[in-house]
């Protein structure tokens, strides 16, 4: 989590600052709803809260918790150790029945949510870019390719309503982990609430807007952390599929597509002429350090028994930088796509490179419609298709050239399947799946 790939909405979750607010506002909480149920005294709760809104200032001081952890070793105590400092004696109904693992653990799940609302912006903003851009570009024909060769036609538009179908899978795919990670636990040491109500927690998890662990065992199940960080690695994968499109298309050989280039911007120290698509090679690397977060919340599903904190340093870590990571990707990505340079005559002088080979699979067809078996018709057209090829000649003419074509066909019969809209006579069919308009 660096500055250079970081965006200060996402951080500013993640500072220490906002920790420590969302930790006095779980300890509140729960003063408050013990003393709703008669477990405290409501004047304490009252007075609690009524200071730390006059001090809050004063109590959100990470210099000064630090050093009470110098001490105690401990962060949980050294944060209460300070909030008794500066709110005084009422301080002491605070963290009544629970275990650190209650504190930790639910603000954890405030801190991911918090953290999702943004990603969740962040794709939506990467959606309404794709979807601008394919309406923009829905009949604009290019070369679809299949292992890097050239295939059969398709449209830009659809290439791009292929990756906004997938990053609105990715988006309902975040839903659903925002919903997993959103649960609250405070049920005391090992989970068993023998020194707080169950009641407690449910008004809690409702105060702060989660859902109360169904059963914790002092930490909330890790399973669950795990689908969080896996479904953000699916993303920063989609990411990088999106990125490896726009690198390969801005290639010297293809250069149908390109990442927008400034005035004054300078693509090499040495080369003047270069124009290199450096965001989406930034794209690519990020999305790596993101799903590099994936294994590690997986091995954090394991601990010993009821718990362990071999999961915290790794949280710790991958909280902040998979979350702070992915919020910068989304948004580049948004702003490459927004502003990429489109060369529709570039893509098809692309299609027309190959003079004709593209319509290959339509005489095919044709010809075993018309009563040829299908690998006699296959060899028919692929010996015509490498001639074609390797001679650099039209494969129409050549078509029409030979006899064994001929015998089945007219030469106007044969033009009509090298007809490019062919190719793209359902595309507004495909349009309406992914966009419902």
């Amino acid at each position: 989590m660096i500055p250079r790939y970081s965006r200060p909405e996402m951080t500013a979750i993640w500072a220490p600052e906002n920790r420590f607010k969302i930790w006095l506002e779980v300890e509140i909480s729960v003063l408050e709803a013990m003393a709703e149920l008669g477990l405290a005294p409501a004047e304490a709760a009252a007075a609690v809260r009524t200071k730390s809104d006059q001090n809050l200032e004063r109590i959100i001081d990470p210099p000064r918790i630090d050093a009470i952890e110098e001490v105690t070793r401990h962060d949980v105590i050294a944060f209460l150790t300070h909030v008794e400092e500066v709110i005084g004696d009422e301080a002491r109904f605070l963290h009544l029945g629970m275990t650190s693992s209650d504190l930790l653990d639910t603000s954890f799940a405030l801190q991911l949510t918090q953290a999702t609302d943004i990603l969740l912006a962040g794709l939506d903003k990467l959606l309404a870019a794709l979807k601008a851009r394919a309406y923009e570009h829905k009949d604009t024909l290019c070369m679809g390719r299949s292992h890097g060769i050239h295939a059969e036609p398709i449209t830009f538009g659809l290439k791009l309503a292929s990756f906004y179908a997938e990053f609105m899978r990715n988006r309902e795919r975040l839903l659903i982990a925002r919903k997993e990670v959103a649960t609250c636990a405070v049920s005391g040491a090992v989970g068993t609430f023998a020194h707080i109500e169950p009641s407690v927690e449910a008004r809690v998890a409702e105060r702060l807007g989660l859902q109360p662990e169904p059963i914790s065992t002092q930490v909330i199940p890790r399973d669950r952390h795990a689908m969080f960080f896996s479904v953000l690695g699916v993303i920063a994968s989609s990411i990088e599929r999106l990125a490896t499109e726009i690198r390969h298309l801005q290639r010297t050989e293809v250069a149908e597509a390109a990442e927008a280039f400034g005035r004054g911007q300078k693509g090499s120290s040495a080369m003047p002429h270069k124009r290199n698509p450096v965001l989406t090679e930034n794209l690519t690397g990020l999305a790596r350090i993101v799903r590099g977060a994936v294994t590690p919340a997986l091995e954090n599903v394991v601990l010993w028994h009821e718990r362990d904190i071999s999961h915290s340093s790794v949280e710790r870590m991958i909280g902040p930088d998979a979350t702070v990571t992915l919020d910068f990707a989304l948004n580049r990505a948004a702003g490459v796509i927004e502003h990429l340079d489109i060369d529709p005559e570039r893509m098809m002088s692309n299609l027309e490179m190959t003079q004709g080979l593209v319509h290959s699979q339509q005489v095919l067809l044709k010809l075993t419609e018309l009563g040829l078996g299908r690998q006699e018709a296959y060899v028919i057209v692929q010996r015509n298709a490498m001639r074609a090829w390797q001679e650099q000649r039209p494969l129409l003419p050549l078509l029409k050239a030979d006899p064994d074509v001929a015998a089945h066909m007219g030469e106007e019969e044969l033009a009509h399947l090298f007809d490019l809209a062919h190719h793209t006579r359902h595309v507004n069919t495909i349009f309406a799946r992914i966009f419902g308009d």
